[in-house]
Formats: C-alpha cells, sequence, structure tokens
C-alpha cells in the first residue's frame, strides 16, 4: 500500500542516515549494474562480428548518450524539485513536475528519432565513424533512434521514482528491460545470427518493454506524484525550473555524448582497432562506475528532502557518508580493473591490437579512479538541492570542459599514449576543481530550520 505524506517525511527525515542511503542506493545499484551488463552483452555478441562492428557501437553511444542527456534532464530536473516538494507536503506540484517531464521527455525522443532518421549518415559521421564502421553503424543506430521516446521517458521516470524513495520499482523495471536484452541479444545474434541490427532490435524492444514496467507504479498509485495529460501544466516557471534543475545531467551526458565523438574521431586515424578499444574501456569504467553512481543516487533524495525540510545536519551526514563509501568502492574496483585489465578488454574482443590498446587506456582510467566521487558526488549534491548554475560548472568539467581539450593537447603531444590517459588526467584535474565548492557549501550552511520559517507550519 502507498505510504501517507506524512509516513513518507517521517521516514526521509527520521531513518537513520546511512541506512536510508544503503535501502536507497542498493536498488540503484542492482538496476544500474543490470542496465550496463545489457550495454556490455551488446559490446559483447557484436564483438563476434568483427572489429568495425566492435566500433560500430562505440559510435552509437554518442546517440544513445545524447538521448539519455535529455531524459536525465527532465528527470533530474522534475525530481529534485518533486522531493523538495514532497519535503513541505505539496502534493499537487509534485504530480505537475512529474506528468509534464514525462511527456516533454517523450516529446524530446520522437524529434531526436524523426531528425536521426533524416540525417542518417551525417550524423554517424558527426559521431566518429570511420567508412569502414559506417554499414555497421547505421543498422544499429535505426533501432537505438526508434527506442528513443522509450529511452527518454523510461529516464524521467526511473529518477522520479528514486526521488520518492521508491527505487525498488525503479529497479524492477530497470533490471526486466535489461535481463530480456541480454537474452534477446544471444537470440538475435548467436542463434538466428541477425548481425548488428539484432542487437540493436534486441534494445528497442527491451527498452519498451523495460518502460511500461516503470509506467505501472504511476498507473497503479504507488507513488505520491502522478503522471497523467490533465496534470501537465503550462505553467512556465515549472518547465523553467525542470531546465534549470536539470541542465547539470543534459550538460554531464550531453558532453559525455560530444566526448565520446572527440574520442572517436581522435582515434580513427590509429584504425578501426583503436575506435573497438575505447569503446570497450568505455563500457567497462561506465559499470565499474555505476556502483559509485548507485551510491550518489541513493544520497540525491535524502540531500534534497531534507533540504526542502530545512533539516541541514542530515545533508551534511548523508553527503559524508556517500562519499566514504563511495571512495571505498572505488579504490576496490580501481585495483581490481588494474590488475585484470588485458583479460577484461580480451573478454569482448579477441584482437591483439584492440587489446594492447584497450589495456593501457583501461589502467591509466583504473589509476584514477578513487577520485570519481569527488567531482560526481559534488554535482549530485548541488543539484539535489536545486543549486543549478554550480552543479551545471561540476557537471561540465569531467564531462568535457577539462576532458575535450586534455584530450585533443595530449593526443597532439603524446600521440597514441596521450589519447589512452586523457580521461584519467581530466579526473585529476576536474577533482581538484570541484574540492573548493564543496568546502565553501559545508562552511556556509546554516543549522537546522534557520531558514524558511514559514514552512514549519506543515510539519505540525
Amino acid at each position: 500500500m502507498p505510504v501517507s505524506k506524512e509516513e513518507h517525511y517521517a521516514r526521509m527525515t527520521g531513518t537513520p542516515v546511512t541506512s536510508l542511503i544503503l535501502r536507497l542506493g542498493i536498488p540503484t545499484i542492482i538496476s544500474m549494474l543490470v542496465t550496463n551488463i545489457y550495454n556490455m552483452a551488446d559490446t559483447y555478441f557484436v564483438g563476434t562480428i568483427g572489429t568495425s562492428a566492435s566500433g560500430a557501437t562505440g559510435v552509437v553511444f554518442g546517440l544513445s548518450a545524447l538521448l539519455q542527456a535529455f531524459g536525465f534532464m527532465f528527470g533530474h530536473g522534475a525530481g529534485s524539485s518533486i522531493a523538495r516538494k514532497l519535503g513541505v507536503l505539496d502534493v499537487d506540484s509534485a504530480s505537475e513536475y512529474a506528468s509534464t517531464s514525462f511527456f516533454a521527455a517523450m516529446g524530446t525522443g520522437i524529434l531526436i528519432l524523426v531528425s536521426g532518421m533524416l540525417m542518417m549518415n551525417p550524423m554517424l559521421r558527426l559521431l566518429g565513424s570511420t567508412e569502414t564502421i559506417l554499414p555497421y553503424a547505421r543498422d544499429y543506430a535505426f533501432w537505438i533512434l526508434l527506442a528513443g521516446p522509450a529511452m527518454t521517458t523510461s529516464c524521467v521516470m526511473n529518477n522520479i521514482l528514486r526521488y520518492e524513495s521508491k527505487a525498488f520499482f525503479a529497479m524492477i523495471g530497470l533490471t526486466s528491460g535489461g535481463i530480456l536484452n541480454i537474452f534477446l541479444d544471444y537470440l538475435m545474434v548467436s542463434v538466428l545470427h541477425m548481425g548488428i541490427g539484432g542487437a540493436g532490435l534486441a534494445t528497442c524492444i527491451s527498452q519498451y518493454i523495460g518502460a511500461v514496467i516503470l509506467l505501472m507504479p504511476y498507473l497503479n498509485r504507488k507513488t505520491q506524484s502522478q503522471i497523467a495529460p490533465r496534470y501537465v501544466t503550462h505553467d512556465f516557471n515549472v518547465l523553467k525550473n525542470i531546465a534549470a534543475v536539470g541542465s547539470p545531467s543534459l550538460a554531464r551526458q550531453g558532453l559525455n555524448s560530444l566526448s565520446t565523438i572527440v574520442i572517436n574521431a581522435t582515434a580513427g586515424p590509429y584504425g578501426d582497432a583503436a575506435v573497438a578499444a575505447m569503446s570497450i574501456v568505455n563500457k567497462i569504467t561506465n559499470f565499474l562506475f555505476c556502483v559509485a553512481i548507485g551510491i550518489g543516487q541513493g544520497f540525491q533524495p535524502v540531500s534534497s528532502f531534507n533540504f526542502g525540510a530545512e533539516i541541514y545536519s542530515r545533508v551534511r551526514e548523508g553527503f559524508r557518508v556517500a562519499f566514504r563509501i563511495g571512495l571505498i568502492l572505488m579504490l576496490v574496483l580501481g585495483t581490481v580493473s588494474f590488475l585484470y585489465a588485458g583479460p577484461f578488454v580480451a573478454f569482448f574482443r579477441d584482437d591483439p591490437q584492440v587489446i594492447e590498446i584497450g589495456t593501457a587506456a583501461l589502467r591509466w582510467q583504473a589509476a584514477s579512479m578513487f577520485l570519481m566521487p569527488v567531482t560526481l558526488y559534488g554535482n549530485m549534491l548541488f543539484q539535489s538541492i536545486g543549486q543549478s548554475a554550480t552543479a551545471l560548472l561540476l557537471a561540465s568539467f569531467r564531462s568535457g570542459l577539462i576532458l575535450i581539450p586534455v584530450l585533443i593537447i595530449s593526443n597532439l603531444l603524446f600521440g597514441l599514449t596521450g589519447l589512452e590517459a586523457s580521461r584519467a588526467v581530466a579526473d585529476v584535474i576536474s577533482s581538484l576543481l570541484t574540492i573548493p565548492f564543496l568546502h565553501s557549501f559545508f562552511k556556509n550552511l546554516p543549522e537546522d530550520h534557520t531558514q524558511y520559517p514559514s514552512r514549519r507550519k506543515h510539519r505540525s
């Protein structure tokens, strides 16, 4: 049975912070692990076709990142506002944010679908495709574009469920789609021999089924906010707030897409093996990072809700708990990936050149992995409390503002070695730039209940 708004308030403000973050974060970690496993399954099964086909998944990853960028923008933009609205027991406004973001994301997915179909070849060349990769990329991108509306709306529903502390429902939706995708990859690529197009079709089917499963809690009224056309608002302030708070996610994912384009373009002159190797390393590191991301996404609803409720001590404690857990996890995973970099890369593509390039790149990334919680949780903190300008800046550091110049300069100075090391160098610089923002925020964070006294009446 759905909890009342009073019970939800008591849970979010009274449950010990560590157990609350883990309760919200573990389902997210599971769902993200499964999601990344099925992304890696695409890479694995496509890798059995050839090196150029492996490179195609890396090229089309930029398109997937673009779709997710808009999905996360609407999802995080609405989710953060919803949590703060629920922190003052304003359920009607929460439904307006949920419905408006859902249908805006659907419209954006349809727009990208139509535009991509009309400009397929130029789009794929822009994403970094070589002429030998292009035929494979076309077959794969066709199905990813068709999945676009499901991908954008799934991001919205997933994030709103998390911000409402319903991470279990989000886990069910994402893991169901992921497990289905793995099975369909095997069926269509290995059994039916449909090639890379079969892998794309598997992703498309699983995305729509996963989206339907994510929608069920809203249709069955298991959530406080509701998704329905009648709640869609044309109030410009609502749309502005969604875009402003969600802009760090758009910047982070959008710059990830742009960075992928630059990496593919930079790797292209070294051959399809370099493009494939960097794509494989990106999939591996995303899989490892999702553990820390899950903890951070467990922290975000705790931060936004308690900031809205003016219980600032729980915001401070929540960040410390999340950071300690994330740091330990990344140290362990970084060590493992450094020691076993070669076998990890070889699992996806048994090509000596791909293994050589990929092993070096993964070891560089592993050496800097422990720095990820600094930049990631700093961005998540400011986004969760609605300080969108700071969150936007921090999100842009690692994703592109630092990475892209480092990538270009390192490649010019050190060639292929510079390309392999560029992400690690960008991580170091980004973390150093993030620390002063965190120090200033916590130094000036007020005591509990010292601001917005008019809201206290909602707690009585």
